[in-house]
């Protein structure tokens, strides 16, 4: 198995444009392979907090650099009429062809939809939209043209031109084993595991594959790709201060700082990136405990990733 392609999740809440383009280029001059953002309506628990609006940032990103892929951890499924989702995608890849990745879930932060009057609805109806769009996407990319009729959605005899000059990967993220997981052995490229299921790898990992020779999909066609905190020390001095820079930022347990077991200086993270590379996880994406420092960015090129 080759290295591992590393990205960076950078959640723009807090950031100005130029800061989160500083990073983005600083990430594209060192060599790290993508950059993720997030899909909210504002920051989850602080509405009142600056957050830019996640595809407008991406295009601008995209835009504004020559190498590295964007794409979103994951975008709301329920923020964007599938068709109109289909245009967006096909035009930012003729615009930077082959550098979106597209990120999909089924929606996570019911507040933001009350506040805008959007219909959140159960679990399961949620999963139901996302398959829908997930069909329409892949009539989109595949045939240029959409012919759908469901139970959410319907969309006849829409083109879709022009289209895609590299289709972008579809990325689903979620581990839920009766709706998720199913929608990812049908439609994903890309399979990526939150950080709230690092305690959960092997199993989820396990069950997936299990799906996916149910319905007859080669598990080995998706790339595995999962979300962890990682908190880089330049040496054992330091680490300290970083680990408790991470707990005060990434505590709660839904980051799973301890499971991903991402703490630590070069050698240390390197040896638990192997870890997860040899469980077949061919991409890591990576929150920093800093947000993206300078420092914390030259550290993972020159002293992990280079290593890999």
């Amino acid at each position: 198995m080759g290295k591992p392609e590393i990205g960076v999740y950078l959640p723009q809440m807090g950031f100005t444009y130029e800061q989160m383009l500083d990073r983005t280029r600083r990430c594209e001059e060192l060599g790290i392979d993508s950059l993720w953002l997030y899909d909210h309506l504002y920051g989850p628990g602080v509405p009142d907090y600056p957050s830019l609006e996640a595809w407008t940032l991406a295009t601008a990103l995209l835009s504004n650099t020559e190498r590295i892929r964007v794409g979103h951890m994951v975008l709301c499924n329920q923020f964007r009429h599938p068709a109109v989702l289909a245009k967006m995608a096909t035009t930012l890849d003729q615009i930077c062809p082959g550098r979106l990745q597209l990120g999909l879930g089924s929606g996570s932060i019911e507040d933001e939809h009350n506040r805008v009057g959007l219909p959140w609805g159960s679990f399961r109806e949620r999963s139901e939209r996302l398959g829908e769009t997930l069909e329409i996407l892949t009539q989109a990319f595949a045939d240029e043209r959409i012919d759908f009729s469901g139970k959410h959605f319907t969309v006849t005899d829409f083109p879709v031109k022009p289209g895609a000059v590299h289709r972008p990967p579809i990325v689903v993220g979620g581990v839920g084993e009766k709706y998720t997981l199913p929608l990812v052995a049908r439609y994903a490229d890309v399979w990526n595991v939150p950080t709230y299921a690092l305690g959960e790898l092997h199993h989820k990992v396990s069950v997936l594959r299990a799906i996916c020779e149910d319905v007859g999909r080669d598990p080995s066609s998706i790339v595995l790709s999962v979300e962890a905190v990682m908190a880089l020390a330049p040496d054992d001095a330091t680490l300290p201060d970083v680990r408790r820079l991470a707990e005060k930022r990434f505590g709660a347990p839904a980051f799973g700082l301890r499971e991903g077991g991402l703490i630590g200086t070069p050698s240390a993270v390197v040896d638990r990136l192997h870890e997860l590379q040899e469980l077949g996880f061919g991409q890591i994406v990576l929150f920093t405990h800093d947000r993206g420092s300078d420092q914390t960015l030259d550290l993972l090129a020159s002293e992990v990733i280079a290593r890999l």
